[in-house]
Order: C-alpha cells, then sequence, then structure tokens
C-alpha cells in the first residue's frame, strides 16, 4: 500500500500557519480543531512542522506558558518528509526509527498532506480486516474431504 491511497480515503486537509504565527494561536487553532500539527509554510514553501511535542517542550521550558514568541521559535524545521509513492511499511520504518507521529507528505516542493501515526495504524489495521476476511471465506468455501477424492 502506498501513501497515496491512504491519502484518498484521508482526504488532503491541510492545516497551516506562518512562522510569523503567534504560539498561542496555533495552539488555539490546534485545540480548536482537534489535530496534533500545523504545517508551517512561508511563501508557498514547506518550512516546519509544530506538533503537539513541540508545544509540551515549549510549556515546559517556559513553566507551564506558552510565552508571546512566534511559531518559528518553537516548530521543528527539518520535519521528516515522504511522497505519495512511498510504500506503507516504509513510513512505519521511517515514524518508528525518528519518533515521527506527524510526516508530511511532498511531491516536488508541494504539499499535499500529512500522515499521522493514527493514519498508518487504521490503514494497517484496515488492511489486516480485509485479508482476515478473504482468508475465512477462502477457509469456508474449502472443498470437502470426500469432493476431493471424486475429482
Amino acid at each position: 500500500m502506498k501513501v497515496s491511497e491512504i491519502l484518498k480515503v484521508k482526504g488532503n486537509i491541510l492545516f497551516t500557519v506562518t512562522p510569523e504565527t503567534p504560539i498561542q494561536e496555533a495552539v488555539t487553532a490546534m485545540a480548536e480543531k482537534d489535530i496534533g500539527s500545523l504545517v508551517v509554510m512561508e511563501y508557498g514553501d514547506l518550512v516546519g512542522m509544530l506538533t503537539f511535542r513541540e508545544v509540551l517542550l515549549t510549556l515546559h521550558k517556559n513553566g507551564g506558558a506558552l510565552g508571546g514568541s512566534t511559531v518559528r521559535k518553537h516548530m521543528n524545521d527539518a520535519p521528516i518528509t515522504v511522497t505519495p509513492d512511498t510504500d506503507l511499511n516504509e513510513v512505519r520504518r521511517i515514524m518508528l526509527e525518528k519518533h515521527a507521529r506527524y510526516v508530511p507528505v511532498m511531491e516536488a516542493r508541494t504539499v499535499l498532506g500529512v500522515m499521522s501515526f493514527y493514519d498508518v495504524a487504521k490503514a494497517v489495521l484496515d488492511a489486516q480486516g480485509f485479508e482476515n476476511k478473504m482468508l475465512k471465506a477462502y477457509i469456508r468455501d474449502w472443498p470437502a474431504e470426500h469432493e476431493e477424492n471424486n475429482t
């Protein structure tokens, strides 16, 4: 299964901010939209990601306060990316090795969407469920022993 197949099902809604967005505004958007990441764009290019991990680090460093700075100060400015052609197993490996819960999907310089760990887990579960149904149907339709001896 490829990333492009998951994006077709998931859709391509993309929540973005600029590096100059106040951190408080970004966190408010994440809470209101119930999302764990924001793509940081500047002049049409991906320049970073702001995830709940960076927000928690900010809160920890500031004694529980977000402060008055901008997204630029807190974002991950070198996010790991994948392409639409990346295989799902490769995405799983990358996310696990790099401890990345969100990875932007890029085609050339265009951001097509964001893959979350949830999206990957759901795709794997759905694929396993389908395979399980196929195996059960195959077993259910298995020829009986007496039918095999008559052929």
